[in-house]
Protein backbone atom coordinates (compact mmCIF):
# COMPACT_ATOMS: atom_id res chain seq x y z
CA UNK A 1 0.00 0.00 0.00
CA UNK A 2 0.95 3.62 -0.42
CA UNK A 3 0.49 6.44 2.06
CA UNK A 4 -1.43 9.40 0.63
CA UNK A 5 -1.55 13.01 1.81
CA UNK A 6 -3.86 15.57 0.20
CA UNK A 7 -3.40 19.34 0.20
CA UNK A 8 -4.72 22.42 -1.53
CA UNK A 9 -8.24 22.63 -0.22
CA UNK A 10 -9.79 25.85 1.01
CA UNK A 11 -12.59 28.38 0.70
CA UNK A 12 -13.31 29.84 -2.72
CA UNK A 13 -16.14 31.80 -4.29
CA UNK A 14 -18.33 30.27 -6.96
CA UNK A 15 -16.63 30.49 -10.33
CA UNK A 16 -13.19 30.29 -8.78
CA UNK A 17 -10.48 27.65 -9.01
CA UNK A 18 -8.48 25.38 -6.73
CA UNK A 19 -5.76 22.84 -7.36
CA UNK A 20 -5.60 19.81 -5.11
CA UNK A 21 -2.46 17.74 -4.73
CA UNK A 22 -1.99 14.22 -3.40
CA UNK A 23 1.52 13.14 -2.47
CA UNK A 24 2.22 9.42 -2.26
CA UNK A 25 4.94 7.56 -0.45
CA UNK A 26 6.70 4.51 -1.83
CA UNK A 27 8.49 3.57 -5.02
CA UNK A 28 5.53 1.86 -6.68
CA UNK A 29 3.35 4.92 -7.23
CA UNK A 30 3.53 4.58 -11.01
CA UNK A 31 1.84 1.19 -10.83
CA UNK A 32 -1.32 2.56 -9.19
CA UNK A 33 -4.49 3.88 -10.74
CA UNK A 34 -5.28 7.05 -8.83
CA UNK A 35 -8.68 8.49 -8.07
CA UNK A 36 -10.32 11.49 -6.47
CA UNK A 37 -13.55 11.17 -4.53
CA UNK A 38 -15.57 13.67 -2.52
CA UNK A 39 -18.05 13.54 0.31
CA UNK A 40 -20.56 16.23 1.19
CA UNK A 41 -22.14 16.39 4.66
CA UNK A 42 -24.81 13.74 5.03
CA UNK A 43 -24.02 12.16 1.68
CA UNK A 44 -22.09 9.14 0.51
CA UNK A 45 -18.60 9.41 -0.87
CA UNK A 46 -18.77 9.82 -4.65
CA UNK A 47 -16.41 9.39 -7.57
CA UNK A 48 -14.92 12.55 -9.09
CA UNK A 49 -12.07 11.52 -11.38
CA UNK A 50 -9.48 8.81 -12.01
CA UNK A 51 -6.28 8.45 -14.00
CA UNK A 52 -4.44 5.40 -15.28
CA UNK A 53 -0.95 4.49 -14.10
CA UNK A 54 0.64 6.10 -17.17
CA UNK A 55 -1.65 9.12 -17.22
CA UNK A 56 -2.81 8.16 -20.69
CA UNK A 57 -6.41 7.57 -19.69
CA UNK A 58 -8.62 9.78 -17.55
CA UNK A 59 -12.18 9.40 -16.33
CA UNK A 60 -14.62 11.93 -14.88
CA UNK A 61 -17.97 12.08 -13.22
CA UNK A 62 -20.51 13.79 -15.44
CA UNK A 63 -20.93 16.54 -12.86
CA UNK A 64 -17.32 17.71 -13.25
CA UNK A 65 -16.57 17.03 -16.92
CA UNK A 66 -15.20 20.10 -18.64
CA UNK A 67 -14.43 21.81 -15.32
CA UNK A 68 -12.01 19.48 -13.52
CA UNK A 69 -8.77 17.98 -14.80
CA UNK A 70 -6.88 15.11 -13.21
CA UNK A 71 -3.18 14.66 -13.90
CA UNK A 72 -0.17 12.93 -12.38
CA UNK A 73 3.59 13.30 -12.17
CA UNK A 74 5.10 9.88 -11.51
CA UNK A 75 8.55 11.38 -11.00
CA UNK A 76 7.13 13.37 -8.07
CA UNK A 77 4.76 10.66 -6.81
CA UNK A 78 1.93 13.18 -7.02
CA UNK A 79 -1.54 13.34 -8.50
CA UNK A 80 -3.40 16.61 -9.03
CA UNK A 81 -6.97 17.76 -9.44
CA UNK A 82 -7.38 21.13 -11.12
CA UNK A 83 -10.85 22.44 -10.36
CA UNK A 84 -12.21 25.37 -12.36
CA UNK A 85 -15.61 27.08 -12.49
CA UNK A 86 -16.37 25.81 -9.03
CA UNK A 87 -19.96 25.61 -7.85
CA UNK A 88 -21.42 25.48 -4.34
CA UNK A 89 -22.41 21.86 -4.99
CA UNK A 90 -18.71 21.00 -5.32
CA UNK A 91 -18.34 21.60 -1.59
CA UNK A 92 -17.12 18.62 0.41
CA UNK A 93 -14.13 16.72 1.68
CA UNK A 94 -11.98 15.55 -1.23
CA UNK A 95 -10.13 12.27 -0.90
CA UNK A 96 -7.29 10.84 -2.92
CA UNK A 97 -7.23 7.06 -3.41
CA UNK A 98 -4.99 4.45 -5.01
CA UNK A 99 -5.65 1.02 -6.46
CA UNK A 100 -3.69 -1.70 -8.23
CA UNK A 101 -6.46 -4.24 -8.70
CA UNK A 102 -8.73 -4.66 -11.69
CA UNK A 103 -11.79 -3.30 -9.92
CA UNK A 104 -13.81 -0.56 -11.54
CA UNK A 105 -12.28 2.88 -10.92
CA UNK A 106 -15.73 4.27 -10.17
CA UNK A 107 -16.31 2.39 -6.92
CA UNK A 108 -14.79 3.22 -3.52
CA UNK A 109 -14.47 -0.50 -2.75
CA UNK A 110 -11.96 -0.90 -5.60
CA UNK A 111 -9.36 1.26 -3.87
CA UNK A 112 -6.70 -0.04 -1.49
CA UNK A 113 -5.37 3.16 0.04
CA UNK A 114 -6.95 6.49 1.03
CA UNK A 115 -5.75 9.86 2.18
CA UNK A 116 -7.17 11.77 5.10
CA UNK A 117 -9.05 14.24 2.91
CA UNK A 118 -8.94 17.98 2.33
CA UNK A 119 -11.90 20.33 2.73
CA UNK A 120 -13.18 22.31 -0.25
CA UNK A 121 -15.84 24.94 0.39
CA UNK A 122 -17.41 26.93 -2.43
CA UNK A 123 -19.46 29.95 -1.40
CA UNK A 124 -22.26 31.34 -3.52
Amino acid sequence: QVQLVESGGGLVQAGGSLRLSCAASGRTFSSYVMGWFRQAPGKEREFVAAISWSGGSTYYADSVKGRFTISRDNAKNTVYLQMNSLKPEDTGVYYCAAKRNSGNYYYTRSYDSWGQGTQVTVSS
